[in-house]
């Protein structure tokens, strides 16, 4: 199937050839079809599918047809709410790249930066607004955003929106758009909360799901290093000896852990940046920036702060710490082999990690090929070593988590507090 066959109009087909696109993705060929049906569409799909220009392509033209045959004054046509400030300039990036024929305007707008640039673009106009949920209700409350002529409603990676707390804001927007409206959501995982806010959202929706989030791409050529926790930026300086890898997505748990590597790689005469939630949106933005022009050669982030970036010809990606949540490991590793291309993940694994790599080693349904070939191998346990270590293992099972000290203490008095989430490392 090519672009073409997909109905699309000119404009958007010559911007497509431009950025060098014929052929769609699964997820692209599936719903860009609903799409301009009107339908609702409820997507399940990862990052590295092909998401974005999924949504983005239709809605283009969904308003790019309207306009013409509707003279309206310039009023918010569309919006689209994403977790991170990353992913709305990138779906930005995207609607400028395949909407540059169809004279439409849109604009982002996030927190972190001044408002007056973002408040002086909505008063002259715009017919799609992308808004991270903190900074779109601040100008809500303001009176610089109406949404009353909204025609369509977009929801990306819900669940991330979930993880990072913003879900109450989101039903608030929801709450001041015109209860007729299109509405398409997308989301990698579906959660049990995540799957309510859709029920309650959308009208008799289409669905669509591409590559469960447990699931790996068949492009991407996995390996798994053991090796000792100490051992770690060692072996992660000894692999950036090869030149041949150009750009690297190195992932940790911490923003703490993030700033300890970089700086050890740049002491090592390796440029590297971070991204995470402690720097600022300039300094975000251009890390992001030499990234993506290979100015810095490797670029060390969190997993939310990750969220977002989309970087062509991205052959490496390294797991340095292993994560908690085993979904997690296939959305890292996504960030490479995409569309079709080839791409390399290695993952580091510690003696503590190894139940981690048993929860991946389920998800995936897969055992992930180790490889030997380093100088820093995994120091082997002596018997009585292993004796200690699993009985502090079961030692720490057993010790109440700080919060469930504190429900105890509290009693039930507090419910809501009782009742919070506990907040996700980064």
């Amino acid at each position: 199937m090519t672009f073409q066959e997909l109905n699309l109009i000119e404009p958007i087909l010559r911007a497509l050839k431009t950025e060098g696109y014929t052929t769609p993705t699964p997820i692209q060929a599936q719903a860009i079809p609903l799409v301009l049906q009107r339908r609702d569409l409820l997507g399940c799909a990862q990052t590295g599918t092909g998401k974005t220009a999924a949504f983005s392509i239709p809605l283009l033209q969904i308003l790019s047809q309207e306009r013409t045959n509707h003279k309206e004054p310039k009023a918010i046509k569309a919006l689209i709410l994403t977790p991170t400030r990353e992913l709305a300039i990138q779906i930005d990036e995207s609607l400028a790249a395949y909407g540059r024929h169809t004279g439409l305007k849109h604009m982002v707008i996030f927190g972190g930066v001044s408002q007056n640039p973002q408040t002086d673009a909505l008063r002259r106009g715009i017919d799609i607004l992308v808004a991270t949920p903190g900074r779109l209700l601040d100008l809500m409350n303001q009176g610089y955003v109406h949404l009353s002529q909204l025609k369509v409603l977009i929801l990306d990676e819900a669940d991330r929106m979930l993880d990072m707390g913003f879900v109450h804001d989101v039903k608030r927007i929801i709450a001041k758009v015109p209860a007729k409206r299109q509405t398409l959501f997308f989301s990698a995982t579906m959660p049990k909360e995540i799957q309510q806010l859709a029920d309650t959202i959308l009208n008799n929706p289409a669905k669509v799901e591409v590559t469960p989030v447990s699931s790996t791409a068949d492009t991407i050529n996995q390996s798994v290093f053991f090796v000792d926790k100490g051992d770690k930026r060692a072996l992660l300086n000894h692999i950036l000896k090869d030149k041949s890898i150009e750009r690297v997505l190195v992932f940790t748990r911490t923003k703490h852990g993030a700033d300890k590597v970089v700086k050890d790689l740049n002491r090592n005469g390796i440029t590297a940046e971070a991204i995470h939630g402690n720097k600022s949106q300039n300094a975000r933005q251009r890390a992001l920036n030499n990234f993506k022009s290979s100015t810095t050669r490797v670029l060390v982030a969190t997993d939310i702060a990750a969220r977002g970036i989309d970087v062509d010809e991205l052959t490496h990606v390294i797991q340095y710490e292993l994560p908690e949540v085993p979904e997690t490991y296939v959305h890292r590793i996504g960030r490479t082999g995409r569309a079709g291309a080839n791409g390399i993940a290695f993952a580091f694994c510690d003696e503590e990690e190894k139940d981690l790599l048993k929860d991946i080693h389920k998800l995936i349904a897969k055992t992930i090929p180790v490889d030997e070939s380093h100088p820093y191998p995994l120091k082997q346990l002596t018997p009585q070593e292993r004796i200690k270590k699993d009985l502090e293992k079961s030692k720490v099972k057993q010790v109440p988590s700080s919060s469930e000290r504190n429900k105890q203490k509290r009693g039930n008095g507090n419910r809501r507090w009782g009742n919070k989430r506990p907040a996700k490392a980064q």
